[in-house]
């Protein structure tokens, strides 16, 4: 199996190498970048390319590692076993499958996404290392023991709101994908506008990165933020001549609401434009 990008997804030579990497280790990939750099879709693209299924397991700060393995329904049985029901005999229909245990269990060999893994709990990690490890766990109310047929590929985005702990690390291939520069930038705009007017990609750019450079930005734009302000662009018709007068320092720039997402980067971007009026820039 080798990843060698898609037609939708602009993957640079180093990130083609971490995926293949981790594919040949049989190592979970661990993903950290700013949001918005295609890290969660980059699983996606992954399955697509390599033609196996793809399992999603979205993280959040209530989320139990034992959520992604499986959960007992001791309420529903109660419940059913006060009302007489002839299911509350069999405890396994009171198993909810996890993410995991339906990965190990897939025929095909399947991508499992566990995405945004530093939202949850910090002993989240370490509580899937033996798991991830053996790739089997037991399940104590039916004494079985779950095996993954075919190891999945397990991709784990981070957004580094958290540190996770250095045994987890260990036991991962990690990848960090760096922002794109402005030619990549480019390449992935035509992947999502093909045949563009390249006065209005140029200039557009050109903005984006100006903005992303000024300093104190508490949020600096992504890729994705860029791809909504060039849809926006193309459906005002907005002039290529507009934006090349558009300097985040002096000027906001226009339909900047999809660029920028609070308010302190906007009083930011109001004080500068401000002070460069008074000064005559």
């Amino acid at each position: 199996m080798q990843f060698e990008g898609t037609k939708s997804y602009v993957a640079t030579e180093d990130l083609k190498v971490a995926v293949n990497a981790a594919i040949t280790l049989q190592r979970p990939l661990l993903i950290k970048g700013e949001p918005g750099t295609g890290k969660s879709v980059l699983a996606a693209e992954v399955a697509g390319a390599l033609g196996v299924p793809l399992i999603e397991w979205h993280i959040k700060s209530t989320t139990k590692a034992q959520q992604g393995l499986y959960e007992y329904d001791a309420v529903s049985r109660l419940r059913d076993g006060q009302l007489g029901e002839e299911r509350v005999r069999d405890i396994a229909n009171y198993i909810k499958r996890g993410k995991l245990w339906d990965a190990f269990v897939h025929d095909k060999r399947p991508v499992l996404l566990i995405d945004e893994i530093d939202k949850a709990d910090i002993e989240f990690p370490n509580d899937l290392l033996q798991e991830l490890d053996r790739m089997e766990f037991f399940v104590y109310e039916t004494g079985e023991t779950v095996k993954a047929k075919n190891r999945p590929i397990v991709m784990i985005t981070s957004n580094n709101e958290k540190e996770l702990p250095d045994a987890f690390l260990r036991r991962c291939f990690f990848h960090f994908i760096k922002f794109p520069d402005t030619e990549t930038m480019s390449r992935i705009v035509e992947v999502h506008f093909p045949g563009l007017k390249g006065r209005l990609v140029q200039e557009a750019l050109r903005v984006f990165y100006e903005l992303r450079d000024v300093p104190g930005l508490k949020k600096k734009p992504s890729t994705s933020e860029l791809l909504d302000w060039l849809k926006l662009l193309l459906n005002e018709d907005i002039d290529p001549a507009l934006l090349r007068e558009s300097d985040p320092r002096k000027l906001i720039p226009p339909l900047a609401g999809a660029l920028i997402k609070n308010e302190q980067d906007t009083h930011l971007l109001e004080r500068l434009a401000f002070m460069n009026r008074r000064r005559g820039e």
